[in-house]
């Protein structure tokens, strides 16, 4: 299998609104390896987009050459994706050596290549019309005028310009792409997403320019045979995805294309939906299975803005609370399709009302308990098991709907795997923490430290401890995906023939005031 994240473009410092694509990419990675027993051979690409004026223009400001800039700041989101426990199995620069020569075999393959109507794929022409100097892209005259000649997300004014650049011939491709995803060929997740871009094709895709005149571009690929054209981040970034499982010389590529899953955010979709399928048809590939849409983090409601000062550092929030506290917000709190708000008091609420109350309390307080009472769950291993393999009296103990009873019926839940496997992860840990909350009111209400008192209701205090283990086990293994480090600390206290446990607080209480 095969799952991609796009690669952010390195002219800042990465920031909690990158996180996304990495954290839903590798719970999808995660929950594939889990159903397939660990046994699946996944690829896993991130990377960083590295060319453009607006890294020249910042390496310049700091005295620096625009490779020195660019390695110095893709090393940062390198660190960002280790620091947030993200399994990327590829890594690809666009300034990397081996990316250059795969852009250089993509330009050259498509400028050889025809569209469907008998036409060159790639040609050369005028271009006049709106061009947004911040987001380094053409808009059209329809945009321009709707915006009011501005752009929506720079704020600043679009700028008019006439070049002769080549061009790739998409709109020999709109009737193909509309088709896909349509049927489900290429299917676009949320389904309103795909309804948005539909809506946007509905007069066909335009043709867009994929160079730039190497006067307006010195920092990026050359067009073979062109010295005086430089590729255009359409063809040179998105051939990332292409780049990391070694198109088109590996002997093993073809294992991996097409793209099981593309993990993107909403503001590239246009892109991911039009131009690359348009690439790949013109390569003669397979379109891309699925795309994962998500939206904005904002903070406070508004736009992160350095002007503003509210951008959040995700280093920051690892260092204080841990990575896994900074999964578990952005993974439950922050919706998997729509915008999601963070400040550091809604932060701080999940944190210590969640993390630390609703597990780390629970898993403190059945572990002591079996402690104290001697009592073994049976092994991890045996939790997720189909009917039978659960505990025999289960359901006369504990209640035929408790948490337990009803992930044994059926391997990791019916409910969960069906939100897993639609990539409704926010409701995937809803749903996980609504069982776990029912764990809490089950101490609350059995009260296993008075049946304690009665040598006659040992049998039913040992039922109790049971469904709080199991529950706690087979939860556990449901989080893995989210929070590894977390799920591998409750699978060891729990998942032995004898609980071991060594007082360690999973989420200690933390106030932003210390």
């Amino acid at each position: 299998m095969y799952v991609t994240t796009a690669i952010p473009y390195v002219n800042g410092r990465p920031h909690i609104g990158h996180v996304m694509d990495y954290l839903l990419a590798d719970v999808w990675a995660r929950w594939q390896k889990q159903k397939n027993g660990g046994e699946l051979d996944l690829r896993f690409s991130a990377g960083t987009d590295e060319h453009g004026n607006k890294n020249a223009q910042k390496a310049r400001e700091q005295g620096m050459e625009p490779q020195e800039f660019a390695d110095n700041m893709s090393a940062e989101f390198v660190k960002l994706v280790d620091r947030l426990n993200v399994g990327h199995t590829d890594f690809v620069r666009t300034t990397d050596v081996r990316h250059v020569a795969t852009v250089q075999k993509i330009w050259q393959k498509l400028a050889d290549a025809k569209s469907p109507d008998g036409q060159r794929l790639i040609y050369k022409g005028s271009y006049e019309g709106w061009y947004c100097e911040g987001c380094e892209g053409f808009v059209t005259e329809k945009e321009a005028e709707e915006n009011g000649f501005v752009c929506p997300d720079h704020k600043k004014p679009l700028v008019k310009l006439k070049e002769e650049n080549y061009f790739l011939r998409a709109s020999a491709f709109s009737e193909r792409i509309r088709e896909a995803i349509e049927s489900g060929e290429m299917q676009i997740v949320p389904e309103f997403r795909a309804k948005e871009f539909l809506n946007l094709i509905r007069d066909g895709l335009a043709d867009v320019s994929v160079t730039r005149p190497r006067r307006s571009l010195s920092w990026g690929v050359p067009v073979p045979g062109d010295e005086e054209q430089v590729i255009y981040v359409w063809i040179d970034a998105l051939a990332n995805y292409l780049t990391a499982i070694g198109y088109p010389d590996s002997g093993n590529w073809a294992d991996f294309w097409p793209a099981d899953l593309q993990v993107i955010g909403k503001d590239i979709l246009r892109f991911h939906a039009g131009i690359w399928p348009a690439i790949l048809l013109g390569l003669d590939l397979p379109l891309p299975r699925r795309f994962l849409v998500h939206g904005y983090v904002t903070i406070g409601g508004e736009k992160m803005s350095k002007s503003i000062g509210n951008v959040v550092d995700p280093f920051e929030i690892i260092d204080r609370f841990g990575v896994d506290a900074l999964r578990y917000y952005f993974l439950r709190h922050i919706p998997t399709f729509d915008d999601g708000d963070f400040t550091w008091e809604k932060f701080e609420a999940a944190y210590n009302g969640e993390l630390a109350n609703d597990l780390g309390n629970l898993v403190s307080r059945v572990a002591k308990m079996c402690e104290k009472y001697n009592f073994s769950p049976r092994p991890s291993s045996q939790i997720s098991a189909p009917r039978g393999r659960c505990s025999p009296n289960l359901s006369s103990q504990v209640g035929a709907n408790s948490p337990s009873a009803v992930a044994c019926r059926m391997p990791l839940g019916p409910d969960f795997a069906q939100k897993m496997d639609a990539l409704r992860f926010s409701d995937a840990v809803d749903w996980v923490w609504g069982e776990i909350q029912k764990l809490n009111r089950l101490v609350d209400e059995r009260k296993p430290w008075v049946l304690a008192k009665d040598e006659g209701k040992l049998d039913e205090l040992h039922g109790v401890l049971r469904e709080l283990c199991e529950g706690l086990m087979l939860f556990g293994k449901m989080l893995a995906p989210f929070l590894p480090e977390t799920s591998a600390k409750v699978l060891s206290i729990f998942g032995t023939d004898g609980v071991k446990y060594s007082g360690e607080i999973l989420f200690p209480k933390k106030y932003m005031k210390d």
